[in-house]
């Protein structure tokens, strides 16, 4: 057997073992996803979040801070909060969370005082992502407690959710002003014009 045959075979082998935990990661994120489309569908950003403890689905959540009128609700935050009734607990040691955005800084410090033993999140945020893209929250050594992170995870099918969502509104909010200067340019032209028995000007 030559070295580059054998390598191979030990490529394969990795790629066989590692494979049943990617169709996992993929299989949870895909219910992430489903909860996103819930906050879509009420009109808002199109994030979901998933937590799971072995391989049982304890609660979900989506982002919903508009319609909560509640700036910390977050999509992560919402399955934390489920979660927490759900197990009497408000630790979830051994819980994994999958969201299908990355974190930012406030869910990930809710994760870590959560105990959440992993992450594994969709679509980079290079905005608000606190796992790496602006800071990397779960990194610091200092904290007594670290969470896992694996990121990526069908994250293109996560990021065009995302943009088609924002370019559906500015789709939207283009359409609404254009709407809107006709309107206004129809009644100027209407108040422009005198009536029969009314004088001009």
């Amino acid at each position: 057997m030559t070295a580059s045959v054998a390598a191979s075979e030990d490529a394969s082998q990795a790629a066989s073992q590692l494979s049943p935990v990617s169709e996992r990661d993929q299989h949870f994120m895909r219910l992430a996803q489903a909860a996103a489309e819930e906050a879509r569908a009420a009109g808002e950003v199109p994030v979901g979040a998933v937590l799971v403890r072995g391989d049982e689905v304890i609660a979900s959540g989506f982002n919903h801070p508009i319609g909560a009128h509640d700036p910390s609700a977050h999509a992560e935050m919402a399955a934390l909060r489920a979660g927490a009734h759900a197990l009497g607990n408000y630790r979830l040691p051994g819980c994994e969370l999958y969201v299908t955005l990355e974190p930012c800084l406030m869910c990930a410090g809710a994760i870590m005082h959560a105990r959440i033993a992993r992450v594994v999140f969709g679509a980079h945020d290079p905005k608000t992502g606190a796992c790496g893209s602006v800071v990397d929250a779960f990194a610091n050594e200092q904290l007594n407690h670290h969470t896992s992170v694996s990121g990526g995870v069908l994250a293109d099918e996560c990021g065009e959710a995302l943009r088609a969502f924002f370019a559906d509104r500015r789709r939207a909010s283009r359409e609404a002003r254009r709407a809107a200067r006709a309107q206004a340019e129809e009644a100027q032209g209407g108040a422009g014009v005198a009536g029969p028995n009314e004088p001009a000007g």
